[in-house]
């Protein structure tokens, strides 16, 4: 068996990696040329903003240590007059991941840690379902989406209200979807590991870092990575995503809102787009921010270093440490995109130039973000124009009709279901823990979690029925809730699809003495 160094040396040998840049710097425009590329641009991101019903948004491109772009569009919350500036602050979502990616490169530059270190002979109760997988399991790992786990696993574990140590203590009950290191799977559940590993490290919270290492030397006086601060800024934007063709506001007191920040390390910093300029010259220049070392060169362009093939081909896109990194001319792109319940975020730059783009919006159902930024280095560099945003528009619409017809239809002539009260009783999983199952009316109802999240479950066919719940305000379909019945009649687990993708849904019924 090899070892997890020589492994890891071998998946970072055989990517399908192009050059980092030309041999020869591309020409920078400057003067009338950069002026009618902004004017441009600006055009087409107003256009792309109507076209996508995007309430507002903030965009900031950088250049070195010049700020060649600013400007705020549209309103912080629909069907009101408070505009956005380039001071409102948003949800970045998933961009956090690369705040957290940072903070271990700092830990790397102390010599807390390496990349090839053992996670576990960092964190001792690190555990996964593999015992070899588990004492394989490399820092670098932590954040390259290689693990093996079906994307996205424990992912509902924070929907419904469970904590951190929750989530990281449930990692050894995930079942492999694939070979360690074979696949790239995106997740979000090892960000908490690297904060951990952190915190550990550091003797202070993740929060804690982010403020003093990351905001403070850079001057991101606005920016914070909880849920108080964003509920009670001044200038803050509300979430908004679309609900059955209609853009639905997300209020300030919902009361899911913070789940969010739970996943904190990998998708809970709020920022002003202006804020969000200064992370993005830090990152072009690999490290530095206004001559001043925030994280070494060589660790920084580690961050930046292909790690694991993304499934798309065309182009080449490989994630990194927190970002992907993207094959494009004349340079590559690295670039991150975030997305939380009611906003959406794209951070992208260019080391070879020092050059880069922030879009924030309070939406989350649009493609904008990224088209703008794809645009932008079209436009900068001389590229033949795409328009991406039309191109990712005509997607949606082109998938809308298949998702309608994909939507699973009752069976004309269903098995009836056995008395309800069979179905009713005590359920238990070793990841969601407790729930249980009621007769109301006439159906049943599904509760488990902290926050006893209630899915509601409505006859399918025999012992299968269809689950809903009203998640952001609105009842919808959750997937169906298969009841596996004994030879004797008596129901013994009960499976969530919604819950299952990563294999951790089925509860077993609780059998008293």
């Amino acid at each position: 068996m090899k070892t997890g160094i020589v492994v890891l040396a071998i998946a970072l040998i055989v990517l399908p990696v192009h050059p980092a840049g030309s041999a020869e710097r591309a020409p920078e425009p400057s003067g009338e040329a950069i002026r009618k590329i902004l004017d441009d641009f600006e055009r087409y991101a107003i256009q792309g903003m109507g076209n996508w019903k995007v309430p507002g948004m903030a965009i900031a491109l950088v250049r070195g240590d010049e700020t060649l772009y600013e400007k705020a569009f549209g309103v912080r919350e629909q069907g009101k007059a408070d505009p956005v500036t380039v001071d409102t602050i948003f949800q970045i979502g998933s961009t956090s991941k690369a705040f957290t990616s940072a903070l271990v490169a700092m830990l790397v530059d102390e010599g807390k840690a390496a990349w090839t270190d053992r996670v576990v002979d960092h964190l001792s109760d690190f555990m996964l379902y593999d015992p070899w997988v588990t004492r394989e399991f490399r820092v670098a790992d932590l954040m390259a989406q290689h693990s093996g786990m079906a994307a996205h696993a424990l992912d509902g574990l924070v929907m419904i209200g469970y904590g951190r140590d929750r989530v990281i203590d449930s990692l050894r009950y995930v079942k492999p979807a694939t070979s360690f290191r074979s696949a790239f799977a995106y997740q979000n559940n090892l960000f908490l590991v690297a904060a951990k590993l952190i915190e550990r490290k550091t003797g202070k919270t993740w929060e804690e870092n982010v403020r003093e290492r990351i905001f403070a030397p850079l001057g991101m006086s606005a920016s914070s990575c909880d849920m108080r601060s964003f509920v009670t800024a001044k200038n803050a934007a509300t979430l908004h995503r679309e609900i059955d063709g209609k853009i639905v506001t997300l209020p300030m007191d919902w009361e899911h809102l913070d789940w969010v920040y739970t996943y904190a390390p990998a998708g809970g910093v709020n920022a002003s787009v202006k804020d969000a300029a200064k992370w993005i010259r830090m990152q072009a220049a690999n490290g530095f921010f206004e001559g001043r070392k925030i994280i070494s060169e060589e660790n920084a362009k580690f961050l930046h270093t292909p790690q694991t093939p993304t499934p798309m081909t065309d182009p080449v896109q490989c994630y990194c440490q927190g970002w992907v990194w993207r094959q494009a001319s004349p340079y590559p792109i690295i670039w991150h995109n975030g997305g939380t319940s009611g906003s959406k975020t794209m951070i992208a730059f260019i080391p070879e130039a020092k050059l880069g783009i922030v879009v924030v919006s309070n939406l989350i159902d649009t493609m904008l973000p990224e088209a703008l930024a794809y645009r932008f280095f079209d436009l900068y560099f001389g590229n033949p124009l795409r328009d991406w945003s039309r191109e990712e528009l005509d997607k949606v619409k082109e998938a809308a009709p298949k998702a309608a017809a994909g939507k699973p239809v009752p069976p004309a002539t269903a098995e009836p279901a056995m008395p309800l009260e069979r179905y009713a009783g005590e359920y238990s999983n070793p990841v969601y823990g407790a729930a249980t199952v009621m007769q109301k009316g006439d159906g049943l109802v599904f509760t488990f979690g902290p926050r006893k999240t209630e899915i509601r479950l409505r006859h399918w066919d025999r012992d299968v029925f269809m689950g809903s719940w009203s998640y952001y305000g609105v009842p919808e379909d959750a997937g169906f809730v298969a009841f596996r019945v004994a030879a004797d009649g008596r129901p013994v687990e009960v499976a969530l699809e919604g819950m299952n993708e990563d294999g951790c849904g089925t509860f077993t019924r609780v059998v008293k003495p």
